[in-house]
C-alpha cells in the first residue's frame, strides 16, 4: 500500500540525492544539439544564396519595368484607376488626391542593393499645379536590431495647393466633426498621422507587394 501511495509522487527537493543524470541520453542531447546547429548553418546559407538570385532577377526587371512605365504614360489615368480598384488603397483617396493622381506617371519600388536593408517607393508627376515636385520618394530602412527608419520627400506645395493637412467637415445630418485625410500625409513626419512615419506601415507594404508586381490586374477591374 506505501509501495502505491508512493508511486506517482514528485521527487524530493528537500535535499534529497537527484537521481544520476543518464550519461547515454546527456549524450544523445548533445550530439542533437549539434544536428540543429547544422541545420541552422544551412538555413543561413540558404538564405544567402535567395538574396544572391533575388539580386540578380531584380536587375533582369529593371529593364522590364522600364519598359512597362514607357507604355503605361500612354494610358490615360492609368494609375489612378488601378488605386482605385484596389480593395485597400482605393479607400484612401479623397477628390483632391484623384486630381493629383491624373498626374501620376509611375510608381517604382527600388530594393536596396542587398535587398534586406530596405527599399524605396517612388511615384513620378508629370508637372501639375498642384506642387513643384516631380518625384515623391518614400524610403525604409531596415537595422540589425530590427528597427526601422523612413525618410520622405518634404513636398514643396504651391500655393494654396497644400492638400495634405487635415481638413474638418460634417455630413448632413451629423454633429460629428470627420477628418478628410489626403493620401499626401503618408509623405509627412508628423507621427500622430495614419500614413505618416512608422514601422512597415500598410501602405506601402501593399504597394510594394500587390499593386506593384501587377497593376494591370487592379486597371483591369
Amino acid at each position: 500500500m506505501a509501495a502505491a501511495e508512493q508511486k506517482g509522487k514528485k521527487p524530493r527537493t528537500d535535499g534529497a540525492e537527484a537521481e544520476p543524470v543518464d550519461a547515454a541520453l546527456l549524450q544523445s542531447i548533445e550530439k542533437l544539439q549539434e544536428i540543429q546547429d547544422e541545420i541552422e548553418k544551412v538555413n543561413e546559407e540558404a538564405c544567402d544564396k535567395v538574396l544572391e538570385l533575388e539580386q540578380k532577377y531584380n536587375e533582369v526587371r529593371r529593364p522590364v519595368y522600364v519598359r512597362r512605365n514607357k507604355i503605361i504614360k500612354q494610358i490615360p489615368d492609368f494609375w489612378l484607376t488601378a488605386f482605385l480598384s484596389h480593395p485597400m488603397l482605393g479607400e484612401l483617396l479623397t477628390e483632391d488626391d484623384q486630381k493629383i493622381f491624373k498626374h501620376l506617371e509611375s510608381i517604382d519600388v527600388d530594393d536596396s542593393e542587398d535587398i534586406k536593408s530596405g527599399y524605396s517607393i517612388t511615384l513620378t508627376f508629370s508637372p501639375n499645379p498642384y506642387f513643384e515636385d516631380t518625384k515623391l520618394t518614400k524610403t525604409y530602412s531596415f537595422s540589425d536590431d530590427e528597427a526601422v527608419k523612413v525618410k520622405a520627400t518634404s513636398i514643396r506645395w504651391k500655393k494654396g495647393m497644400d492638400i495634405a493637412n487635415d481638413r474638418a467637415y460634417t455630413k448632413k445630418g451629423d454633429k460629428r466633426i470627420l477628418i478628410d485625410e489626403s493620401f499626401f500625409t503618408w509623405f509627412n513626419s508628423e507621427k500622430n498621422r495614419s500614413f505618416a512615419h512608422g514601422a512597415m506601415d500598410e501602405v506601402a507594404d501593399v504597394i510594394k507587394e500587390d499593386l506593384w508586381p501587377n497593376p494591370l490586374k487592379y486597371f483591369n477591374n
